[in-house]
């Protein structure tokens, strides 16, 4: 049986960075990236910890083992991955008023438990334990990555905004 709850352990943070790693494009094929869909940034241990002192990341657990996670990327890492600088830029410019807002700062789903509703339920804990004063997530895709642009549409995502980056094409979508 899944269960989902928010990151305590380190054994917890190093098994969402194994199923990172699973998922990167420098390890699947092409074929793969384009089918299944794929994670862009590589975290460290150390940023990943940072980040979930701050508000836990949402995870999956399946028998003892992270099988499915949603990042929780405060507003106050924006300057801590170079490729995500870019988004939070778009997002300031794009936002209409002030919403205090959690970024989700990557999701991704083990192969082995993928169409079960874990992607849509990751979603679902995010909200429910996001800080108090928090009013929406926000979260970018790669224009690439037709899946997850897909899944993040069926669960309710709009689109804030559409920007270009480090030759990408990048959807800035918000979910209320």
């Amino acid at each position: 049986m899944v269960v989902y709850k928010q990151a305590e352990s380190l054994k917890e943070l190093e098994q969402i960075l194994d199923l990172q790693q699973r998922n990167l494009p420098k390890n699947i094929s092409q074929e793969e990236s384009t089918k299944e869909g794929f994670v862009t940034v590589e975290h460290t241990l150390d940023l990943l910890k940072s980040m979930n002192d701050v508000c836990g990341h949402i995870i999956a657990v399946d028998d003892g083992q992270v099988v499915g996670y949603a990042l929780c990327m405060h507003p106050q890492f924006a300057e801590d991955i170079e490729v995500l600088r870019p988004m939070f830029g778009e997002i300031d410019k794009a936002l209409e008023s002030k919403l205090n807002y959690m970024a989700m700062g990557q999701i991704c789903v083990a192969k082995s438990h993928r169409g079960q509703g874990i992607f849509r339920k990751l979603y679902q804990t995010m909200q429910e334990k996001l800080p108090e004063g928090f009013d929406t997530i926000i979260t970018e895709v790669d224009g690439k990555n037709k899946r997850s642009l897909a899944a993040h549409t069926a669960i309710g995502f709009t689109t804030l905004t559409i920007y270009h980056s480090d030759g990408k094409e990048w959807h800035i979508i918000m979910l209320k």
